[in-house]
């Protein structure tokens, strides 16, 4: 079972979360967290960071409470501290095909699968039947959790890459600066030119708010 005191206590420093298994000896904490759920097109992206032990990255927080160049100034930091981290997608086919619950959840496995063994998992939100594996879950964890808000900021530098990558090929929809979300200027794309493979089908019918 999931340790509740883990999961439930407020935490009071940064590290508070990692050292509780640190200290007993479960080095490799695993805090994982996913970006691109809501967007019209791209992958949705996971992302799982285990730290070394001590390892606190200044001014890690959640990555939608930093600015484009934060993030990218941070991420930079995170990947020469000696972290294990793991970058895993699933397309908008397999959105498609499985529904975009399930797609993270498999993103999710595939970024665990390359920083494997894990001794303890964290995620961040409620907890995921999907995900398949014994995890705790921490509403706002990319707040509370180092290594989920670690995590937070990969996952969006990586896509917000990946997308601007594929708005080189795609320039009509707007994705350098809408990253693939439902945007007037994106909707009003779809609507002249047409869907791409990089869209899920399944999306294009629902609304939206504004990116």
């Amino acid at each position: 079972m999931p340790d509740s005191d883990a999961r439930d206590a407020r935490l009071r420093s940064p590290l508070d979360y990692e050292e509780r298994f640190w200290s007993r000896g479960r080095l490799r904490v695993a805090g994982v967290d996913e970006v691109g759920r809501g967007p019209l097109a791209g992958p949705v992206v996971a992302c799982a960071v285990v730290l070394p032990r001590g390892v606190h990255i200044e001014g890690a927080t959640d990555s939608k409470r930093l600015t484009a160049p934060e993030r990218e100034r941070l991420s930079s930091k995170i990947r020469a501290s000696g972290a294990a981290i793991g970058i895993g997608e699933a397309s908008p086919a397999e959105i498609d095909a499985r529904n975009i619950l399930n797609a993270t959840a498999l993103a999710m496995r595939r970024a665990l699968d390359q920083v494997a063994p894990v001794d303890q998992l964290v995620v961040d939100g409620l907890p995921m039947k999907a995900l398949g594996r014994e995890h705790d879950a921490v509403v706002g964890g990319d707040l509370h959790v180092h290594s989920i808000a670690c995590a937070s900021i990969v996952a969006k530098v990586y896509r917000d890459d990946l997308m601007r990558r594929l708005a080189e090929e795609h320039p009509e929809y707007g994705w350098e600066s809408n990253a693939g979300y439902g945007t007037r200027h994106h909707r009003d794309a779809i609507a002249h030119y047409g869907e791409t493979p990089h869209h899920r089908r399944t999306f294009l019918g629902l609304q939206y708010d504004l990116f």
